[in-house]
């Protein structure tokens, strides 16, 4: 070899030692929590969505951290480093219920995460056994009040658990409503939904993806969905809201970064984002969920947060539930 090439052989190694760092931190993949486990309609929506953005974005990694119901996941986004690598799912449990239900929170919901953009929003619906329904001759959601004013303390209603989703719409119902019916909390939606099915309790309040099947196979019987206008993935069903001035209680997810994450890092994550759940591939996969894709701005997805973090916390307050 001349010298001639020596030294620009030299020079391009220094170029490229030179360069290395700024081309290992462009080629580091994202990181995306899920502060759920694996095989949800949640972690699906994750995992859809990082296939779809990784020509725009690159290789971005799911990583699942269930536990505290939502809080480890979501804690671990909190206190990540802001530089657009550690993004995460937020919901309506995390960023929403959780800081008025348990007494000791591991993150400040409001003040530390970057929203990017809201992703799904999944109806509830109020389900009735099918042969409770019958045999009360219930057929409508005013039917339905009409018969627990009649007779107080005959209906009752299950859950997931106390201040779980089903628990609370359940108690903003009895309160929009003027009834009173009996709360039946079990371990988990299955065992909620399975005494629903066995004629155990009388009425649910179910998130539309697991509902669906049983409310198509005539088992259960839809009388309202909980989102403010009516749902197509259910169509001829009204919402609570018909009845209920303003009764909204949505299943929502989305995306943040941790707070101090920079602007420019953020509006890229948003446009990548917002065009894969715009993708017809994507919107198929959602339906398939009874899933919603919703897009928004940065902005519009923090003043969403605020207000859904507000509403929940008189919610939460009037079911009485609390976690240690």
């Amino acid at each position: 070899m001349t010298r001639r090439n020596l030294i620009l052989a030299s020079l391009a190694a220094a170029a490229a030692l030179s360069l290395s760092p700024a081309w290992a931190q462009a080629q580091r993949p994202i990181r995306l929590v899920v502060p759920y486990a694996p095989g949800g309609p949640i972690d699906v929506t994750a995992r859809i969505l990082a296939e779809r953005v990784k020509d725009s974005l690159g290789t971005v990694i799911i990583e699942n951290k269930p536990g505290g119901g939502g809080n480890i996941g979501a804690d671990a986004v909190a206190k990540a480093a802001p530089d657009g690598h550690t993004i995460g799912i937020s919901a309506v449990a995390t960023h929403a219920i959780n800081p008025w239900l348990f007494s000791k929170m591991p993150y400040d919901a409001a003040k530390d995460f970057a929203p990017v953009t809201q992703m799904v929003r999944v109806p509830n619906v109020l389900v009735m056994n099918a042969e409770t329904a019958a045999r009360l001759k219930i057929n409508t959601l005013r039917d339905l009040i009409a018969y627990a004013k009649a007779n107080p303390g005959k209906l009752n209603y299950g859950s997931g658990g106390n201040g779980s989703a089903g628990h609370l719409a359940g108690e903003l119902f009895k309160q929009g409503a003027g009834i009173f019916a009996v709360h039946i909390p079990y371990n988990g939606g299955n065992p909620a939904q399975l005494a629903l099915l066995s004629g155990q309790v009388d009425f649910n309040f179910d998130n539309l993806a697991t509902a669906a099947p049983n409310i198509r196979s005539g088992k259960l019987k839809a009388l309202a969905v909980t989102t403010l206008k009516s749902s197509p993935a259910l169509p001829g069903v009204p919402p609570v809201a018909d009845t209920i001035k303003g009764f909204a209680v949505d299943t929502w997810w989305g995306l943040v970064a941790p707070a101090g994450t920079p602007k420019d890092v953020i509006d890229r994550l948003n446009k990548a984002f917002v065009a894969a759940l715009q993708t017809p591939e994507a919107k198929s996969r959602f339906a398939s969920l009874m899933a919603e894709p919703v897009t928004s701005t940065p902005e519009e997805f923090g003043r969403f947060m605020h207000a859904e973090l507000a509403k929940y916390q008189k919610i939460v307050k009037l079911s009485g539930a609390k976690v240690d």
